[in-house]
């Protein structure tokens, strides 16, 4: 069974590592239907499309004599996986293209028969190279190869109706043990001889990286002076694959491909990863596959959402192939996003790129607790101390706001010393908030002069809350509008004075289609950044009467939620948000509303993709405006 299934040796391999040392090592191998959403694009399509026509060819001397020039040119192929585990991805493609030599070998010598067979194999694992840095694995590698030689070998003998002479355990040295972002990959394979690479590489976050592997980026992502690019440190392990990779194909027309967690193309990291490529390399993305989860073929499967790119530097006019879970695409350009759009890179900045209000952080409180009432603890406190009843005030972090958990706090902001003074468990409060910033660091000794205050003391008229972290699963990421009455802590993002028109444009389609494309991830969730989602945001330029229809469709949603006082955005905005048909109805009436004012089709054929090409059109030319 095992020898007539050689891809399963990596899965037997794979099964026998702790999680641990398949999570330090990133190690994710790989089903067969996987491997083809690389190879196909990437070669086998082409091949298979030219076997075809040769196929069709109705004169049988030309016909056969292009299935010979066929079976040579895939025979005079050179791939190469750099991170190849226990060779999965080399023994599918051996079979693949072995596979298409017996096609050939079959409408040659159909109705024939053939005395003197010579040398008629052509395609052999001479042609496959690769770099592992588990010696075992390298191990399984060569062996899985040297099984799919004897089963290829069976199926030409069907074929042919004749036995070959074969003794497949011969020396096979196209595997190399090491660390592929240490070794110089021409001294596996000569970049002249390369056709193809491909692969797998490991999956390891930048948070998660070992010394040695921060060092391995480090020593990689390195400008033309040698010196490391400013990102080099907070972006995936799997970067460095891609550097190397546009380093060999350098005057080239080798491609490549590889699978990467869909991090590379979120957030910050799209321009920490792709535009030092783009940038010195010129590389572009001949195919894509959007994010899916990728699962292996081993007892303990690795679920991690994955993407992948397929990419080169070599002149491609072709149109691009672009994968969703939706659909597929043919496309004029597809970005580092993998969306299709123009090629731009959403960088870190500090303030907005638009005419709109800033966004921060909200108080630290800084307190010891002591500053803080809990739900329980309100009502005795009340009744102990009646006259503090002005003073306190609604406090929201994130799992206030996304939960509808009450707290309280003293807001003792212009609070009359003297009236404090005759409030006895106000005044033991902020007592025990003195001594407990008089016993912390040295910065937090100074807030001791003010016993009575939060770190910092922001307490708009009105506001925005974005939570920093929400859920994938969600339409909607659930914003907030509020007034003076709550006080938002250092655990939300706050825009303070924003208005009615600010909320509408933030809490629409429009602007979520934005953030999902560009923000970062936390697993899978969203994770909103200031720098990167709302500075970079472009911001429509609305008529009057167009503003004043945002204004009423984003009263609209709060009208709505209000009838569910007692239910909390977790539930509001979750996956069962149909059981809240007023507030999704008024969703849509301000997604309208926001994508009239935007000029965008309010149509259903117009897609979230659509919509965030044209914003990155919007974008571009604000960077464009911005520089002139």
């Amino acid at each position: 069974m095992v020898a007539d299934q050689p891809h399963h040796f990596g899965a037997v391999f794979e099964s026998t590592l702790n999680p641990e040392t398949r999570r330090s090592g990133g190690m994710h191998y790989t089903s067969i239907e996987n491997i083809h959403k690389v190879i196909d694009p990437l070669f086998l399509d082409e091949l298979r499309e030219e076997f075809d026509a040769i196929k069709a060819v109705k004169v049988t001397k030309l016909r056969n004599d292009r299935a010979e020039a066929f079976r040579a040119k895939l025979a005079g192929l050179t791939f190469f996986d750099p991170a190849c585990g226990s060779g999965n991805f080399l023994t599918e493609t051996y079979i693949s293209l072995r596979r298409l030599e017996n096609e050939a070998l079959k409408l040659c010598f159909e109705d024939q028969i053939v005395w003197d067979f010579g040398d008629v194999i052509k395609v052999s694992i001479g042609q496959f190279y690769g770099i592992e840095i588990n010696d075992f694995a390298v191990t399984v590698a060569k062996t899985a190869l040297w099984i799919a030689e004897s089963q290829m070998m069976r199926e030409t003998e069907e074929i042919l109706n004749k036995n070959l002479d074969f003794l497949p355990l011969k020396s096979y040295a196209n595997i190399v043990e090491g660390n592929a972002l240490r070794i110089d990959w021409e001294t596996v394979v000569p970049k002249e001889k390369l056709n193809y690479i491909m692969g797998n590489p490991p999956f390891v976050g930048y948070s998660l990286q070992s010394e040695e592997q921060k060092k391995d980026i480090l020593s990689i992502y390195v400008d033309e002076k040698g010196k490391p690019y400013k990102t080099a440190g907070k972006i995936d392990y799997v970067s460095g694959w891609y550097f190397k990779a546009a380093t060999l194909m350098q005057g080239t027309n080798i491609r490549s491909a590889f699978v990467s967690t869909n991090s590379i193309t979120q957030g910050e990291q799209v321009a920490g990863v792709w535009k030092p490529l783009y940038d010195r390399f010129n590389i572009h993305i001949d195919f894509a596959h959007r994010t899916f989860r990728w699962d292996s073929e081993a007892s303990i499967k690795a679920h991690v959402h994955c993407v992948i790119v397929g990419f080169s530097t070599a002149p491609n006019t072709k149109q691009k192939q672009l994968y969703s879970a939706e659909r597929f695409q043919l496309v004029d350009n597809i970005n580092f996003y993998l969306i299709e759009a123009p090629t731009i890179f959403v960088e870190s900045r500090n303030k907005p790129i638009c005419d709109i209000p800033s966004m921060t952080t909200g108080n630290r409180p800084a307190d010891g607790g002591h500053l803080i009432i809990e739900n329980d603890e309100i009502e005795e406190f009340l009744k102990k101390e009646p006259n503090a009843q002005k003073h306190i005030k609604k406090l929201i972090g994130s799992e206030e706001f996304i939960n509808n958990k009450k707290r309280w706090c003293l807001w003792l902001v212009d609070a009359n010393p003297v009236e404090l003074l005759k409030m006895p468990e106000v005044m033991k409060r902020v007592e025990l908030c003195r001594q407990d910033r008089l016993n912390g660091a040295p910065d937090r000794q100074k807030l001791a002069d003010t016993p009575t205050l939060f770190r910092e003391t922001k307490n708009p008229n009105t506001f925005v809350v974005v939570p920093a972290v929400s859920s994938e699963r969600r339409k909607y990421v659930p914003i907030g509008f509020l007034g003076s009455d709550t006080i938002p802590t250092n655990l939300v993002t706050i825009i303070p004075e924003a208005s009615l028109y600010h909320f509408g444009v933030l809490t629409s389609n429009v602007h979520m289609a934005w953030m999902r494309a560009v923000c970062g991830r936390l697993k899978s969730d969203y994770r909103y950044s200031k720098d990167i989602v709302y500075n970079n945001f472009p911001w429509c330029n609305p008529s009057a009467g167009q503003k004043a229809k945002i204004e009423q469709t984003a009263q609209a949603i709060l009208d709505a939620r209000a009838k569910y006082p007692d239910c909390s955005f977790a539930n509001m905005y979750g996956e069962k948000m149909y059981m809240f048909p007023k507030l999704l109805q008024a969703h849509r009436e301000n997604d309208r509303a926001v994508m009239q004012a935007y000029g965008f089709p309010v149509r259903n054929d117009f897609t979230e993709s659509m919509c965030v090409a044209e914003l990155m059109k919007m974008y571009q030319k604000l960077i464009k405006e911005e520089i002139s």
